[in-house]
């Protein structure tokens, strides 16, 4: 597990942790912002209208409602990244990140729209009825590159793994082990027969399904996080200003948090804004492209919505009920994955401000005399007997370090290489900071509701997470389609399924960073897409407004088309 993780954190640093990706991410979105002139602002209101029905027409060609296919792409937005997504930005780059995700979103809103108007556009009807769509299809149709169609549609049925399924079962088992004691091969086990009840039954299900989950665990979500909002409103505004004061600078050491850079923040931020609302990765434009509309532009709108509900309302108040409970600073007993512990040669304290500084340094890849460690540990009843090292579990000083194995103390040596221990069986608990959903599970107690706001993370976790694995098995069997015809769907989908299982009980950082990788695989092949194609976009958009029905009959009661 050790390796793979390492391989998939060598590739996500010349991917997504690359400094060059969130500028191309962001720089798509800045262009077609301009280039179409604010669409995310001007559109905005005819958006709600349009979900509402107010523009549709009978006998419009396509599987689901505006609402559904809003509701079907939601579930596949508003997920893990809403809550553990969040938790990891602000564990790994300080307040700043959430800056980052804001203006992600806010440049996402008008990237979304072109990528699910030009999916719509060419969109087409399968051999088994159903509409299929998405960024391979206009690659394919319209820019005839195959070869990109082929590497898109690749990406995304690893991304369906990778994004949709793994990353959303691992934070449902961890967060409802941790709140219920439900071991996580229970969980998977359940879920994955839910999974498999949905999915079966095609997008007229998922979108049913969908429609019905989102607007609840919306509701739910928000009172929660506003318990605990309120309860510390006394350090809501220090904790907006923390955003805005360290956007451009990094965040400083405070308490167990040894400090961020600008460039950690930045990448941090973009890279887990793009998890979590999906502008320019391609999969949203998939579960558009089944909506029953006659315009492309139309349902593009539609599309604007979604960063704006997923990363602006929904993301905003998780990170301000981890930022005003203050619970980021503090260290937490927990049991440490392996994949976040380390150990460095020497004894450091993050109550000394030079070590912090150090550590600060080791831990951002920047000069420092601190060292891995090489060596073993001598245990006796689960405590270290030799101190020549210092354990750094998630980011931070851990404290209170117990050793066991199988719930016993642990008496013997453990052998350390390359700052990581060999021996696995051995369970390394004690104090640090979280991280993920933890973080945010912990944030959740610090309200009206007490020890009982770790369920509203729990069972908002749980749907959530259900909801977007249900939406990405969809974008999946639909790459499938594509590549193979509809006669492989199933085969996929009891993949699908089976990978949802295993996903419960893998090591929750190897699955993140197999998501964060998966991601870029499908961004950049949509993102070369669209911009080859922004000419194409601009004369949709016009022609829209000069030949649709029922934006000449506003344009005679005096209105503009942007409104």
């Amino acid at each position: 597990m050790q390796a793979i993780n390492h391989y998939l954190l060598t590739l996500d640093g010349f991917l997504g942790s690359a400094a060059w990706f969130p500028w191309v991410l962001l720089g798509v979105g800045l262009f077609f912002t301009l280039y179409l002139g604010f669409p995310q602002i001007r559109y905005f209101g005819r958006a709600w209208s349009i979900v509402r029905g107010k523009h549709d027409h009978s006998k419009m060609a396509g599987d689901t409602s505006h609402f559904q296919a809003l509701s079907t792409a939601l579930s596949g937005t508003v997920g893990t990244g809403n809550i553990g997504g969040v938790g990891l930005a602000i564990f790994l780059g300080g307040p700043a990140a959430l800056f980052w995700m804001w203006m992600t979103a806010f440049l996402g809103m008008t990237t979304k729209f072109v990528e699910v108007t030009l999916s719509h556009k060419y969109r087409e009807k399968t051999d088994d009825g159903t509409m299929a769509g998405g960024p391979m299809y206009f690659m394919d149709k319209a820019l005839n590159m195959k070869w990109l169609a082929v590497i898109f549609a690749l990406a995304t049925i690893v991304s369906s793994f990778g994004t949709g399924n793994m990353p959303q079962v691992n934070n449902i088992a961890v967060s409802m082990e941790a709140t219920f004691g439900i071991a996580p091969v229970v969980t998977g086990a359940v879920l994955s027969i839910l999974l498999a009840l949905v999915i079966l039954g095609g997008i007229s299900r998922i979108a049913k399904v969908t429609a019905t989950l989102v607007p609840f665990m919306s509701v739910l979500y928000v009172i929660g996080a506003l318990a605990v909002i309120i309860y510390n409103l006394d350090n809501l505004a220090s904790s907006f200003v923390s955003v805005f004061a360290d956007a451009f600078t990094g965040s400083a050491a405070t308490g167990g948090f040894l400090g961020a850079t600008f460039a950690y923040a930045f990448n941090r931020g973009v890279n887990r804004g793009l998890f979590s609302n999906e502008a320019g990765q391609g999969s949203a434009p998939i579960a558009h492209a089944a909506a029953r509309a006659d315009e492309p532009v139309s349902e593009g709108m539609v599309s604007i919505l979604e960063p704006f509900i997923d990363t602006i309302i929904v993301c905003t108040l998780t990170g301000m009920v981890i930022l005003s409970s203050g619970v980021w600073t503090e260290k937490h007993h927990n049991t440490f994955q392996t994949a976040d512990v380390e150990y460095v040669q020497g004894h450091y304290s993050d109550a000394i401000d030079v070590d912090k500084s150090e550590l600060f340094h080791y831990l951002t890849g920047q000069e420092s005399r601190v060292q891995a460690y090489n060596g073993v540990i001598v245990i006796r009843d689960g405590e270290a007997v030799n101190q020549d090292f210092t354990l750094i579990a998630a980011r931070s000083v851990a404290e209170e370090v117990r050793y066991t194995v199988k719930g016993f103390p642990f008496t013997g040596n453990l052998e350390i290489a390359q700052g990581k221990p060999l021996d696995l069986d051995v369970t390394i608990e004690g104090r640090s900071l979280l991280h993920s959903a933890e973080l945010t599970t912990k944030a959740f107690t610090r309200g009206y509701f007490g020890e009982y706001g770790q369920y509203v993370v729990s069972i908002g976790l749980l749907l959530f997470a259900f909801s977007t694995a249900i939406a990405w098995s969809y974008y999946g069997d639909r790459a499938v389609t594509y590549l193979f015809g509809s006669r492989w769907i199933l085969t996929y989908r009891v993949f699908y399924v089976a990978g949802f299982m295993i996903a419960a009980v893998a090591d929750t950082t190897i699955v993140w960073n197999l998501a964060a990788v998966s991601i870029v695989l499908m961004t950049l092949p949509n993102l070369f897409g669209i911009l080859l194609l922004s000419k194409e976009m601009k004369d949709t958009v016009a022609g829209y407004w000069s030949t649709s029905p029922d934006v000449e009959h506003e344009g005679s009661k005096g209105q503009t088309p942007a409104e």
